[in-house]
């Protein structure tokens, strides 16, 4: 089968049951042309989603309780019952329930994932603090996925039509920022980035921006030196490494001036640098991939919103965006591991193209 029409089995969570989760995933469910692209598979409970379809008659859909996973429908809505018990569901309200059923969720998707029962999991927003546990010891997706799947190195990656915005640093405090800046993390990021780009995104001879960590990209020492003993030497050593980096570059003035356009990514030396300009600029469309996993995990760049939970009018732009991408990444691998093992379909593709140019032009 074409990897263009293959139709992938891709697992949801729910995230917060009283978050707004729930409520965008049952708006992308109800979208037509979802079950032409994948087969979805949600991890949650049917009363948890009940609950909330009755608040939402415009979003009907059908779905198939299925107890076994290597049983599911294709074609179809498929609902894993995660919990069986009744649990009571408070739109909006922060407390320790959401976090638990989230976490149950989230396990169950990401070892469907891990046993190759789904072939990719886009999940919805969870908070940080309500899911904390001696289960899930960690400051949100990203980690816990680096140590289910035991990546070596990953990479918060956020994705949007024309922009790609990778993280050294993820959710640290400013204070502890400097100190977690080191030559060794940005080379493994830009790796990371770079084999990302080339499986995951098509990109053949992918280029990134660097940005530095102080303002003006420390005025040459002026402003903080981690720019010329870490930034310059990593990127330095990434260059002599067959990597194309570049930089590094003022954070401000580079994304003000729109130079991330000239760039396939652009690695951000923290959480806020990276993501402010990102969100602004990708206006609801822009999305969370996990790059470094062996597995493809997407989710919305957003999070639980209590303050609109329950009320019908979160926006599901995003959670749509990151279920076509995680669609997208898992065909463009396997035609990424296709050219690999056989470098003449690699050659056949481009002889094709060339031709339809050529008829083009005739």
């Amino acid at each position: 089968m074409s990897t263009e029409l293959y139709k992938p089995a891709i697992g949801f969570t729910c995230g917060d049951i009283n978050g707004i989760g729930p409520e965008i995933l049952i708006k992308i469910l109800s979208e037509e042309g979802l079950i032409n692209i994948c087969t979805p598979v949600v991890f949650a409970s049917t009363r948890l989603i009940n609950f909330y379809k009755k608040a939402m008659p415009d979003y009907p859909f059908p779905v198939q309780n299925v107890k076994d996973l290597t049983k599911i429908f294709a074609g179809q809505i498929n609902i894993i019952d995660c919990w069986e018990e009744d649990v009571q569901v408070t739109p909006g309200e922060l407390n320790e329930t959401g976090g638990k059923y989230a976490l149950q969720s989230l396990l169950q998707a990401s070892q469907a994932l891990k046993d190759g029962l789904v072939q990719g999991i886009v999940t919805a927003p969870i908070h940080k603090k309500n899911i904390l546990s001696n289960s899930f010891a960690h400051t949100g997706h990203t980690p816990f996925l680096k140590q289910f799947f035991a990546a070596q190195n990953v990479v918060m990656f956020m994705v949007a039509e024309d922009m790609r915005v990778g993280l050294v640093t993820e959710h640290l405090p400013v204070t502890e920022v400097a100190k977690n800046i080191t030559k060794e993390k940005i080379i493994a990021a830009l790796r990371v980035m770079n084999d990302s780009l080339k499986k995951d995104f098509g990109i053949d001879k992918p280029k990134i921006a660097v940005l530095g960590l102080n303002p003006h990209a420390g005025d040459e020492g002026l402003i903080g030196n981690e720019e010329e003993s870490i930034i310059k030497p990593a990127i330095a050593d990434a260059k002599r490494n067959n990597l194309l980096a570049f930089g590094p570059y003022s954070a401000d003035a580079f994304f003000a001036r729109g130079s991330y356009a000239a760039f396939d990514a652009v690695l951000a030396m923290y959480h806020d640098q990276g993501l402010i300009p990102f969100k602004s600029l990708a206006i609801g469309n822009g999305i969370n991939y996990t790059a470094g996993l062996n597995v493809v995990r997407t989710s919305p760049d957003h999070g639980t919103a209590f303050d609109i939970a329950g009320k019908g009018i979160a926006d599901a732009t995003s959670f749509l965006a990151a279920t076509y991408a995680c669609v997208d990444i898992i065909r463009r691998r396997l035609g990424y591991a296709e050219a690999r093992s056989n470098p003449m379909r690699k050659i056949s593709r481009r002889m094709l193209a060339n031709v339809e140019d050529e008829r083009i032009e005739e």
